[in-house]
């Protein structure tokens, strides 16, 4: 039988999935991505390492098994990258993750020579230590030898090289850079070249799916993957994701819940303006043709479960423990207001030095009240990316397409719509973003007509929907809007003003 591989390159996993032509899983193999940190506190991936990981999950799916792979579709979590060295492919570099800071001084003096209003308007970003450029300087900095003769990857493109041996990315990838023009779909060669760089760092771009190349090794064979078999980069893993679940049309979101939590909207291309602008929010390519996203989000969602677990107990408490204790909170809101802010905020507002806090704590507070209200509060963060969504685009958002590791927590997904008022479909499918690869990969190499077919072939059809309790979304309206909102700014500004000397 024939069947689309889909490969997923994550913050926490690294996963390899095969699915039939319906869309409908058949095998899932997922691996941890091992992070690795020196001495200075700085996040790497070993890129060998990261390519056994890879190779050791596709081999689990395709063990004993008749499918017969039609097309490969990578995708990854989109900032992070490396250098490889452009003749012989050797890595110069280890990944740096999207969530390390070590480029911070580098975005400042990128900024500094910069009309932020312009910049956005070419690449739909707000200037961030995350992209590629930052860290390119940074390495550039650190050794201006390592560029020569090099080529930035992404962990995407890195795998879809290891596959067919020819370097490319795709748009959505490419965007992520800051050197990258959604608008022209280009790289922006004057920029760059502003700014020290050779253009010719970057790969060649294509649009999502396309063919890179094909697996050309037979020492693949290894791991059940046969010469002449079609690779493509996918792209950014949650605009592959939201194309699994149907969101390609604008007014359909989808929000995608892991350790960062991910709303992503769909928008017909246009010229991106001031009110776009203001809004904080990014914007790029979508992997559905003629078609821009809009994203906003979280970085410690999930990730704000995963540190309240570890305060709860000496040992982290278990995911059972967690909903028992829920259950044992009182129905409605807790009153007690948390600031999501682990390690800064995301669009709206992007802010890497803002800090996290409790507001409205009693005595008679327990366990539970502050596993709870930790849940409200990833939940305030994201109604404020919904209503900043809808503000910008006009776009009634009452309904979301939610998938992520957070989905099983039903009082959490009780709680999102109770704060927003928006029905949510949780589908039956879990591994939206693998499915989202190989879709986009099937359509981008012609196995599919168009997103069209693609979508309505696998959109899920089975699922849980949860819908708002009015009575509690009244009051906590209240609470957001003047409490969580409010308080907000002063946080913000005290966490601009307070320093405490260890950062």
């Amino acid at each position: 039988m024939a069947s689309l591989l889909g490969i997923d390159i994550g913050t926490t996993h690294c996963k390899a999935g095969l699915f039939n032509s319906d869309g409908v899983s058949l095998k899932i193999a997922k691996r941890q991505t091992i992070t690795h940190y020196n001495s200075e506190g700085q996040a790497a991936y070993k890129p060998a390492e990261l390519w056994e990981t890879v190779a050791s999950a596709i081999k689990e799916v395709t063990e004993n098994t008749n499918e017969k792979i039609m097309v490969i579709g990578v995708t990854s979590m989109a900032e992070t990258g490396l250098l490889v060295d452009r003749n012989t492919g050797k890595p110069k570099t280890d990944f740096i993750p999207w969530f390390d800071s070590r480029s911070m001084i580098e975005a400042q003096f990128i900024e500094q020579g910069a009309d932020l209003f312009e910049r956005f308007q070419a690449t739909g970003l707000h200037n961030s230590y995350k992209y590629g450029l930052a860290k390119l300087l940074w390495l550039k900095n650190k050794d201006p030898d390592v560029i020569k003769d090099a080529v930035w990857l992404s962990a995407a493109d890195y795998i879809a090289y290891k596959l067919t041996g020819k370097y490319g990315t795709d748009y959505t990838l490419a965007a992520r850079t800051f050197a990258f023009r959604i608008d022209q779909k280009v790289w922006d060669i004057p920029w760059v070249r502003s700014l020290g760089l050779d253009e010719n760092v970057f790969p060649g771009v294509s649009p999502s799916g396309v063919k890179l190349g094909e697996i050309q090794s037979s020492d693949l064979e290894s791991i059940g993957l046969v010469k002449g078999i079609p690779v493509a980069v996918s792209g950014h893993d949650h605009v592959c994701a939201a194309l699994a679940v149907g969101a390609v049309e604008p007014g359909v979101v989808f929000d995608s819940i892991g350790t960062a939590e991910t709303i992503v909207g769909t928008l017909y291309e246009q010229k991106l303006g001031e009110r776009e602008y203001i809004s904080g929010l990014s914007f790029g390519c979508h992997v559905a043709k003629n078609r821009m996203f809009w994203m906003g989000g979280l970085p410690n969602s999930g990730g704000s479960i995963e540190w309240v677990r570890s305060q709860l107990g000496e040992e982290p408490i278990t995911y059972n423990a967690i909903q028992k204790l829920l259950s044992k909170a009182k129905k409605g809101p807790t009153g007690i207001l948390y600031f999501p802010y682990l390690t800064g905020s995301g669009a709206p507002n992007p802010d890497p030095h803002v800090k996290g806090a409790f507001i409205g704590l009693e005595a008679k507070h327990k366990r539970h009240d502050l596993l709870k209200a930790v849940l409200e509060g990833t939940a305030f963060e994201m109604e404020w990316v919904r209503e900043t969504a809808a503000n910008v685009t006009g776009l009634q958002i009452d309904r979301m397409v939610v998938v992520g590791g957070g989905t099983k927590n039903l009082h959490w997904m009780q709680i999102k719509s109770d704060v927003s008022r928006c029905r949510l479909f949780i589908p039956e499918e879990t591994e939206a973003t693998l499915l989202g690869a190989a879709l986009t990969a099937a359509i981008g190499c012609g196995i599919y007509a168009d997103e069209k077919e693609g979508v309505s072939s696998s959109k899920p059809k089975n699922g849980n929907e949860i819908s708002p309790n009015v009575e509690h979304h009244i009051i906590y309206q209240d609470l957001y809007r003047n409490g969580y909102i409010s308080l907000q700014k002063l946080i913000r500004t005290y966490s601009q003003n307070i320093s405490l000397g260890d950062e």
